[in-house]
């Protein structure tokens, strides 16, 4: 019969690293689920603000059954090392 402490679960994995690529550039992030928002702001320093600014979010590498797709304002996707987020600013002016 396996202890608790045999049993190394991923119950205490919020301190594990991820590495992630995000336009280009190398980001760790410790969270196992980010959101559309926080994947933008890892993306630009300072993004683009205005009333007519869109943000195009897609991703590959991913988890599971979803290893690619977009992300739209709200939504959230689960990380895993290695994944890679390319975002896009367009002014729909």
């Amino acid at each position: 019969m396996n202890s608790p402490q045999e049993n190394k679960h991923e119950d205490k994995g919020h301190n594990k690293d991820f590495t992630i690529v995000v336009n280009a550039r190398q980001k760790v992030v410790t969270a196992k689920e980010l959101s559309f928002t926080e994947i933008v702001a890892l993306a630009f320093d300072n993004p683009p603000t205005g009333g007519n600014i869109v943000f195009t979010l897609t991703y590959r590498k991913g988890e599971g059954n979803k290893p690619e797709g977009t992300l739209v304002e709200g939504e959230t996707v689960k990380i895993k090392d290695g994944m890679i987020f390319n975002v896009t600013a367009t002014d729909k002016s």
